[in-house]
This record gives structure tokens, sequence and C-alpha cells, in this order.
């Protein structure tokens, strides 16, 4: 029977899958309601700062006006258990869409995120289904894939701790990393 390799081949799969989900890139992520990270609109994301784009250092005055220009709600949310776009945020994913068309060389990271109830392996699977539903909604606006990639945190980083709805509908949420 063939089913050894294969379970020993998930199980070294599903490791690399957890432990590249708890790389971390910088920048923080503090789930606010309105996309932004609470450093105040049109500032960047921690990469950004760690290059000085705060402050101007070696950017030109375009540069900084086209990373000013990305939309700033940069975080959609999802009904429990659900990856289905919800008709609110579909103004958002069209600014995001718009700016990503006008931008062809800029990337954006889809990061899925799921509450944490379910196991852990369930709530990766969902936050990855939630960013591959954004990121299939941002195709058929017409921003090509290779602009796009998406990763899965599944529930190892909420943006609020709590065990309550309130606490669990900000944590359903796909955010857009540029």
């Amino acid at each position: 029977m063939q089913f050894k390799p294969y379970a020993q081949g998930l199980a070294v799969a599903v490791s690399l899958a957890v432990l590249a989900g708890c790389s971390t890139t910088g920048g923080t992520q503090d789930g606010s309601m309105d996309g932004t990270s609470g450093m105040g609109a049109g500032t960047g994301s921690g990469a950004a700062s760690s290059q000085g784009m705060d402050s101007g250092q070696g950017v030109s005055g375009s540069e900084m006006s086209d990373r000013n220009a990305i939309p700033e709600q940069r975080t959609i949310y999802f009904a429990f258990d659900r990856n289905n776009i919800r008709p609110e945020f579909e103004p958002i994913l069209e600014a995001h869409a718009q700016y990503l068309k006008r931008h062809p060389n800029t990337q954006v990271v889809l990061e899925g995120h799921a509450d944490e109830r379910g196991t852990r392996e369930y709530n990766l699977g969902l936050g990855e289904r939630r960013a591959q539903a954004v990121k299939q909604y941002l195709s058929v606006e017409g921003v090509p894939s290779a602009q796009v990639e998406i990763v899965s945190y599944g529930e190892e980083r909420p943006a609020v701790r709590g065990h309550n709805e309130a606490s669990y509908a900000k944590n359903r949420r796909v955010v857009f990393d540029y």
C-alpha cells in the first residue's frame, strides 16, 4: 500500500505551509476597520517606512504621490465561514483594481485571514479561498494575475483578540499589502 509515502509528503507540505505562514515581512497589522495601520492616511506600511518613504529620503516626488494614490481602505471583511465578496466592499475592490491597472509594476499580496473557530488547517484553507476570491475579482476587473500574490494566515494573525462575534467579524478578512 502506497499510503504512507503520501501521508509523509502531505505532513511535510503542511509543515512548510505553516512555517511560511509564520514568517514575517515587517510592518504592522492592527486590523482597523478603515484598512489603515493606525499611522494616519497616506503613510506607508512598515516596509515602506523602513525605506524612508515617510520622510521622503531617496524617493522622488512622483514616487511618493504614486504611493499616496493607493486606496486608503486596504481591508475587506467576510461573513462567517464564507468567501463571497460582499456587495459593500465592491467599490473598494474596484478602487484597488484601478490603481493596479494604472501601476502595472506594482505588486500586491492579498493576505487571507479567518477567525479562531475551526481547525488551523481549515482556517488556512478558508483564508486562502478568501484571498483567491479577491484575486479573481481583480482579474475580472482587468488586473493581470502576475501583479497579485496570495497568502493565507488562517487564524494565526488576528486583528483583534477576543472570543465574541465583534472580534470574530474583524478577523474574517483579506488585507491588501502593497
